[in-house]
């Protein structure tokens, strides 16, 4: 009795397993921001888009594909030349997702690896025809007109293959070695050229500053040959008490001087031999 119910127990759970087995294979789940398209051994890619949540298949027979639609990063690096056949180094970070409809199209045309397959063809493509358009200096001082440039083409041209870029940015622009050398020649040889005007201007003012000096001393002994020749002597006593009084002056602040009345004899009181 108790053997044979071990032996029913044993074939119960058997079968629960196998069933849940069974069931387990015929569900799935989709995250939250991923979608799923579903491969039919008989039919192929069915063009329904699975969203979010749990659903059943038919096991052995359909197979899910997930796609995350989430804006994901990826910088790509592309050298290319400009108008003056400069070698440009341009990186640059894009934000993409597939649109959720044109999954099916996406898996069938390109394949579950489709950002290493589509970006750096149409990437190297447009940058390309843009930096083409410019001269290397041009690069540099209307960057903003090029970034915007490349934003309009390159959207243009992933939307064909049913993506959206939700951003992109030109993070690295660089020339070749030769160009950087010339541009640090070409700022060396303006800083010379600032130093030498400086040089100039301030040689310039210096003799302005003595030109004028001279003429303030040239009217300065005008007006004194001309106050001489009306006062006559007197101008020159009035010099010499005025310097005589500047003299007494500084004198009288020194402690080391000693004033002996005029016209009186002063005995010191000197050692004798």
């Amino acid at each position: 009795m108790a053997a044979a119910l071990g032996r029913r127990l044993t074939a119960l759970g058997g079968a629960l397993a196998v069933g849940g087995a069974m069931i387990n294979q015929t569900l799935y789940n989709v995250d939250g921001g991923h979608r799923a398209v579903i491969f039919d051994r008989f039919t192929g890619i069915k063009e329904n888009v699975t969203g979010e949540g749990t659903h059943f298949l038919i096991p052995w027979v359909q197979k899910p594909i997930i796609f995350s639609i989430r804006s994901t990063p990826r910088n790509i690096t592309v050298i290319t030349g400009s108008k003056d056949l400069q070698n440009v180094n341009i990186t640059l970070r894009i934000l993409y997702r597939p649109v959720p409809e044109a999954l099916p199209s996406i898996y069938r045309d390109v394949g579950v690896e489709y950002p290493e397959k589509i970006f750096p063809s149409i990437t190297a493509e447009v940058l390309k025809a843009v930096v083409a358009r410019y001269d290397a200096s041009e690069l540099i001082t209307q960057r903003e007109i090029v970034s915007m440039k490349v934003r309009e083409a390159l959207t243009e041209r992933a939307r064909a293959f049913g993506l959206v870029l939700d951003d992109i940015s030109l993070t690295h622009l660089a020339f070749g070695r030769e160009f950087s050398e010339a541009v640090e020649a070409k700022q060396v040889a303006q800083q010379e050229a600032e130093r030498a005007r400086f040089l100039v201007e301030k040689e310039e003012q210096v003799k302005q500053a003595r030109i004028i000096n001279a003429e303030g001393d040239s009217e300065g002994a005008a007006l004194l040959a001309k106050a001489l020749n009306e006062a006559g002597e007197g101008l020159l006593e009035l010099r010499k008490i005025e310097a005589a009084e500047e003299i007494a002056s500084v004198l009288a602040k020194n402690r080391n001087v000693a004033y002996l009345p005029h016209g009186q004899n002063v005995l010191l009181n000197l050692p004798t031999a």
